[in-house]
């Protein structure tokens, strides 16, 4: 069985780090990096010597800058959503209103395989006193609120669409069957929903 330090593990808050050493900060960049690929990968069965075997690191040098799994699954929500929400302006300003939903939407897919994947974990820093949810709460919601009114004031989607159904309906993709074809069915869905959202629009 792998090693992994009991939960009971004390952590400074993030807030209480000294700053990290160039190459120090790259080796942390790194393994949450390839953690977000590794456990939208494998979910629960992720290993953490996996982690650190791809991130070309030791698994000492993982536990010191995480000392447990929930440490390094809380900093891996925490970089997804603030990676998809960035990512809301970004494509906003590259994109037609239109094709900056249907990107960011694209892009939500993938932070529901990661979240997945995070699942277990997420439901244990539920029990603790992890400020995770209360930081990150609404913080996407408001990042699809934007797009999508953005897109019914320039006429590219229908006028009658409201945020939120956007949202219920994106929240089907998390609740599928995780299957080999999960991925790619859940990108399919994305371009018929966004089939609908442009049918009438501009009328």
């Amino acid at each position: 069985m792998a090693f992994e330090p009991p939960a009971s593990v004390d952590r400074k808050p993030e807030t209480a780090q000294k700053p990290l050493r160039a190459d120090a900060q790259r080796n942390r960049d790194r393994l949450v990096e390839v953690a977000a690929s590794v456990f939208a990968e494998r979910g629960i069965d992720a290993s953490l010597e996996e982690i650190a075997r791809r991130a070309g690191v030791g698994i000492g040098t993982l536990y010191r800058h995480f000392p447990t799994r929930e440490h390094l699954v809380e900093v891996v929500y925490r970089r997804e959503v603030e990676g998809l929400c960035a990512a809301a302006g970004e494509l906003a300003a590259r994109h037609a209103s239109d094709v900056a939903l249907e990107e960011w939407m694209r892009r939500f897919v993938d932070y529901i395989a990661t979240k997945r994947g995070l699942a277990t974990s997420l439901r244990i820093l539920l029990t603790t006193n992890s400020t995770l949810f209360s930081d990150t709460s609404g913080r996407v919601s408001q990042a699809l609120r934007q797009l999508v009114e953005a897109a019914v004031a320039d006429g590219t989607i229908r006028g009658d669409v409201d945020a939120s159904d956007v949202l219920h309906a994106l929240g089907g993709i998390y609740s599928a069957p995780e299957t080999p074809e999960w991925r790619d069915r859940s990108r399919r869905l994305v371009k018929l929903l966004m089939d609908g959202l442009r049918f009438g629009a501009g009328k």
